[in-house]
């Protein structure tokens, strides 16, 4: 979790046309730990009736009929609805909107589905044409699922990737290990040409996915080893940890900070570089 921008100039809004197969409609849950609210995709060929929404966001009435009234805007009928991960200001409303749209809802998690259909890594979702390949992210979560859309060289990353910031790893569920490989995982993306846009959960698009990513790396990288550097220094505690890590930090975010920070600890331990109780 950090301050920090990653690099690529993002758009200076939030909200509308992203690409020319993505329209974002931005929730309104603004908070330190949701930016500007939670962006709720619309995903559809430009040619066809069918959309695919990707986290409708929280049990918010107004939104969710925003979020129908700006498909049925640009000429589409919602006919899948899919889920990055569990957390609330991304899944709280999809079972209701699952009821306005008639959807079924599909997730990594069997709880959080509706119909007989989940989500694994490696999947293709085909909906009116449009084709989206699942990509396995845990380490924010155990659940989060990033969606690739080939089509825009593009990747919708959930909360692994934000448009402004860093996010956390929300241990116990979400672990760093998990969490490095995932972003291994989309730099792979990347450097193969596959993913040029980062279309965020929270925050802007980013126009240099790769430059973004390998910011994360290094961000988490510089992270560990002051973490570590501050357990060497006789810092016991998270919360002591935190204080002194990320100082830079809003304090309204150390206790997100203080999960990344327990994630980090289990890691450093995972690995023999430091030994705590």
């Amino acid at each position: 979790m950090s301050a920090g921008t990653a690099p690529g100039a993002p758009h200076a809004a939030v909200g509308g046309w992203a690409t020319p197969r993505a329209l974002c409609v931005l929730a309104p849950n603004p908070s330190p730990m949701t930016l500007d609210g939670t962006n709720t995709w619309i995903l559809a060929e430009p040619d066809s009736d069918l959309a695919v929404v990707v986290d409708p966001g929280p049990l918010d009435e107004g939104h969710l009929a925003a979020v129908v009234a700006a498909a049925e805007r640009a000429g589409k009928r919602v006919a899948l609805t899919l889920l990055t991960h569990g957390h609330p200001d991304h899944a709280e409303g999809a079972a209701r909107f699952a009821e306005l749209t008639g959807t079924a809802v599909r997730a990594l998690d069997p709880a959080l589905r509706l119909g007989d259909e989940g989500l694994a890594a490696g999947d293709t979702v085909t909906t009116g044409g449009l084709e989206l390949r699942v990509v396995a992210t845990p380490g924010h979560t155990s659940d989060s699922l990033s969606f690739l859309l080939p089509a825009d060289a593009a990747v919708l990353t959930g909360d692994t990737v934000l448009g402004r910031g860093t996010t956390m790893v929300a241990y116990p569920d979400g672990r760093l290990g998990d969490y490095l490989d995932s972003l291994r995982r989309l730099q792979a993306l990347t450097v193969a040409g596959e993913a040029d846009t980062v279309l965020p959960g929270h925050g802007p698009v980013l126009g240099d996915a790769r430059g973004a990513v390998e910011f994360y790396l290094a961000h988490r990288a510089h992270r560990l080893a002051q973490v570590e550097t501050a357990v060497e220094a006789g810092l016991r505690t998270p919360g002591d940890v935190v204080a002194h890590v990320y100082a830079d930090v809003d304090p309204q975010l150390w206790p997100a900070a203080e999960l990344s920070v327990r994630a980090q600890l289990d890691y450093l331990r995972e690995h023999g570089l430091i030994e705590l109780p």
